[in-house]
C-alpha cells in the first residue's frame, strides 16, 4: 500500500510554504529574529536554506547543474519564495514526465557531507521532508518573537474539510 504520493507530499510543501510566505509579507521582522538552527544566525537564513535546498535537490533530480548556494537569493519573503517556485516547477516537470528511473541512484556533493548516493525517489523525499522539519523549527523562532503562524500545518490538515 502507497501511504502518500509524491504529489501529496508535494503539495503539503507547497501549502506549507504558502503559508510561510503570507506571514512574512505580514512580518517581515520574522527574518531578522536569532535562528541558529543550521549555520544562519536569522530565521531569514533559515528560510533561505530549506529554499535553496528544495532548488538545489530539484537541479539534482533533473540532471541540471546546480546553482551555488551563495548565488540563490536572500532577502524578502518574494525573492525566497521565487526560488521555492522555480524548485517546485522542475519537480511538478520531472513527475509529470513519467520515464523517471525513481530507484535508479544519483551521485551529488553536498556542502557539507561530500559525495553521495541515493535513489532518486529518497532524493525526492529527503527534499520535501526537509522542508516540513525545518519549517516546524521556524514555527518555534517565530512564536517565540510573536508571531504565530495562523495555519494547520500538519499533513492532517491536507484532509479535513
Amino acid at each position: 500500500m502507497n501511504v502518500l504520493s509524491a504529489e501529496e507530499l508535494l503539495a503539503w510543501v507547497d501549502r506549507t510554504s504558502s503559508g510561510w510566505q503570507s506571514l512574512l509579507v505580514r512580518h517581515p521582522e520574522v527574518l531578522l529574529l536569532p535562528c541558529t538552527i543550521r549555520e544562519g544566525q536569522t530565521a531569514g537564513d533559515l528560510v533561505h536554506h530549506i529554499v535553496a535546498a528544495e532548488l538545489r535537490y530539484a537541479e539534482r533530480l533533473c540532471g541540471r547543474a546546480q546553482t551555488p548556494y551563495e548565488s540563490i537569493p536572500k532577502g524578502a519573503p518574494q525573492a525566497l519564495y521565487a526560488t521555492h517556485e522555480l524548485a517546485m516547477s522542475l519537480l511538478r516537470d520531472l513527475l509529470e514526465r513519467g520515464d523517471v528511473d525513481w530507484e535508479g541512484s544519483v551521485e551529488f556533493s553536498t556542502r557539507k557531507a561530500g559525495v553521495l548516493r541515493a535513489s532518486r525517489r529518497t532524493v525526492l523525499v529527503h527534499l520535501l521532508m526537509h522542508s516540513i522539519r525545518h519549517y516546524a523549527q521556524l514555527a518555534t523562532v517565530a512564536r517565540q518573537g510573536g508571531a504565530k503562524p495562523d495555519w494547520e500545518m500538519d499533513y492532517l490538515a491536507m484532509g479535513l474539510r
